[in-house]
């Protein structure tokens, strides 16, 4: 026997070498074997998700202060290097509906370079947390913090979307302070826009019935199809992308670097940990629940890295924040798809649709998209979760609680910080009333 090899215990599995760790599941497709029959089927998954993603990615992008264009560069770079590199076979990356209150505030701070700037760092963060192997850890937050934040970005979203559902126009600008928003918006009530009203209405009720009816069929293009035609025969009086927004591109955007210096990279540092905090949870998130729908397993730290790359992709061109998405990557699991080429294919359909139909994107109407965005944040809330919890116990109605509220008034990084804090304390409050189990943490035990 050779006395220098390292003796497993019996019964362990051997420890996974950095290679294992750290290989794009595209890869492990290919030596699998990969055939004409996964691409056909990533190719319809591929194409369903694309369809998905066309007025999410839009809307999201307004939502944060930004151009539509700018989610849709984030869904086509940065969504093709999620599926390229990352560690989940199913994952779709893209702009999420939980960064809009933190790109919405890092625009007002720093204007959209210093949120190209700041996407680009949080992308080296991630890379960095991914080598350092962080990603096996993150698992252990609190399931009472994740159900409080994403809630609390659910009203956050819909508190956003008000203005364009009803058609209100405002003195000055909206402030980003959820009270003082409201505040300005009741003021300008009288200034609602029935037409809009009817459009937002119209959106939420087609998608609905879609989703009762034919639960296979695109809900959301369908409902923004049908009211931009609507509104455009009608000649209502509605706002669209084209009137605020002049329309998106129609050519392919050239790759540059915002502008930076020392003192801005400092500027925009704090921004930059909140993206990469929030993005590391979101896409890792979307990766379990994947696996749970598949009984696959991702790689968590393969997964960082590839949204760090995708982060740095994003922003080069243009794009904001990505991230892994729940709602899409979901679909594209019930669509078929076998592999990451799904992923990469629904990027590619993405850039074909901007390139050939971006003329016709100037007739949506921002009541539409602002109805897309408030059924997402219904979708979003986990009412079912939030109520099981309130029921549960006094230290999980507490987690949540807490994380709900200072998400929704002070900020998400204090929400997910204190609510993890009190989670520790409880875990710990636990494992003391019964010291003499020493066996290894479980996720488990935190809920």
């Amino acid at each position: 026997m050779n006395q220098s090899a390292p003796i497993a215990a019996i019964g362990e599995p051997a420890r996974p070498t950095f290679a294992e760790l750290f290989t794009p599941k595209l890869i492990t497709v290919f030596r699998e074997g990969y055939n004409s029959n996964g691409l056909r089927a990533d190719f319809v998954a591929g194409l369903t998700v694309a369809i998905v993603a066309l007025p999410l990615s839009m809307a999201i992008a307004i939502a944060s202060g930004t151009t539509p264009d700018r989610g849709l560069y984030a869904a086509i770079f940065g969504g093709f290097l999620v599926s390229m590199l990352g560690g989940s076979r199913f994952q779709i990356g893209g702009p999420a509906g939980a960064f809009i209150i933190l790109v919405a505030a890092s625009v007002t701070k720093h204007g959209i370079d210093g949120v190209l700037l700041a996407t680009i760092i949080s992308g080296a963060i991630l890379i960095v947390a991914g080598l350092l192997r962080i990603g096996t850890y993150i698992r252990y937050i609190p399931h009472p913090v994740t159900v409080g934040f994403t809630a609390g970005i659910a009203i956050i979203i819909f508190a956003s979307q008000i203005r364009d559902l009803f058609g209100v126009t405002l003195a000055g600008k909206e402030p980003g302070e959820l009270i003082a928003k409201l505040e300005m918006l009741g003021r300008a009530a009288g200034t609602t826009n029935l037409f809009a009203v009817a459009i937002s209405l119209m959106t939420i009720l087609i998608i609905a019935g879609v989703r009762k009816i034919r639960p296979t069929w695109p809900g959301m293009l369908i409902a923004v199809v049908v009211t931009a035609v609507a509104a455009g025969l009608l000649m209502l009086p509605v706002e669209t992308i084209g009137t605020r927004f002049g329309g998106i591109p129609q050519n392919f955007p050239q790759p540059s670097l915002p502008s930076f210096s020392l003192a801005k990279i400092e500027a925009v540092l704090p921004d930059a940990l909140a993206f990469a905090f929030l993005g590391a949870i979101e896409s890792l998130l979307s990766a379990v629940v994947a696996d749970g729908m598949t009984g696959r397993r991702h790689r968590s730290n393969s997964e960082l890295v590839a949204q760090g790359v995708a982060n740095i992709a994003s922003a080069i061109f243009g794009g904001i924040c990505v991230t892994g998405t729940i709602a899409r990557t979901a679909t594209n699991v019930r669509a078929g798809a076998r592999s990451p080429i799904s992923g990469m294919l629904h990027s590619i359909f993405l850039l074909s649709f901007m390139l050939v139909a971006a003329p016709l994107a100037s007739f949506i109407p921002l009541a539409t998209l602002a109805g897309v965005l408030a059924v997402v944040a219904w979708n979003m809330a986990e009412k079912h979760e939030f109520a099981v919890l309130i029921r549960s116990s006094f230290g999980e109605a507490a987690i949540l609680l807490s994380t709900f509220l200072l998400t929704i008034f002070i900020g998400l990084a204090e929400g997910i910080a204190v609510g993890s804090l009190i989670g520790c304390g409880l875990y710990f409050y636990r494992r003391r009333q019964d010291a003499g189990d020493m066996t290894p943490p479980s996720q488990d035990e935190f809920v």
